[in-house]
Parts: structure tokens; sequence; C-alpha cells
């Protein structure tokens, strides 16, 4: 999503006069569509590896703990998602080294 967000931003956003929150915007959509589309990819992985889903029963499936998990499990799955497409955050050159290769 930064890459794409970034990319957007620089070349895109130059030529079209977006914003930067536009061109955010736009990663986002990016990032949430590959995201959809890697889902089968990384349930057949997991798979492979071994992790496979519960065999629950109807009353298991209708009990509020697990629903509740659920949504944790899917929740701490968006935030890992999310820490990890912030990695080329620290690869990205800062204003000051920008500054200085102008210099």
């Amino acid at each position: 999503m930064i890459i794409a967000g970034d990319y957007i931003d620089l070349s895109l956003g130059a030529s079209l006069g977006i914003s930067t929150l536009a061109a955010a915007a736009l990663g986002n959509l990016i990032s949430d569509v590959a995201g959809v589309g890697s889902a089968w990819y990384v349930e057949n992985l997991s798979a492979k590896i071994g992790v496979v889903p519960p065999l629950l029963t109807p009353e298991q499936l209708a009990l509020s703990s697990t629903t509740w998990f659920s949504y944790l499990g899917k929740a701490l799955g968006v935030t890992l998602g999310c820490f990890l497409g912030m990695l080329p955050l620290l690869f990205l050159p800062t204003q000051e080294q920008k500054q200085q290769e102008k210099q």
C-alpha cells in the first residue's frame, strides 16, 4: 500500500493534481484488491503447512465465544498485515537524505 501510494503520489498525483491523501486512498484500494486476490494463496499455503480450520459443530459455531475469537483473529491478521505493509517505510529516504542528495 505504501509503495503504491508513494508511486501514485509522485507520478499520477502530479499529473492528475490529486492530493497526497487521495494518492494514499488509491494505494489502499490497490492493497485491498491485492489482499482479496491473494487470500486463496494464503489459505492454500496454510493448509499445506498443516494449519487447518477446526471442525466445529453448528452449536459450537453459534457460541458467542467462537464469534468473539473469530473476529479477534481477523483483527490480529489485519493488524499484522498492516505492520508488514509498513515495512517499506524503513527503506524510503528521509527529508534529510533527500536534501543531502540535492546538494
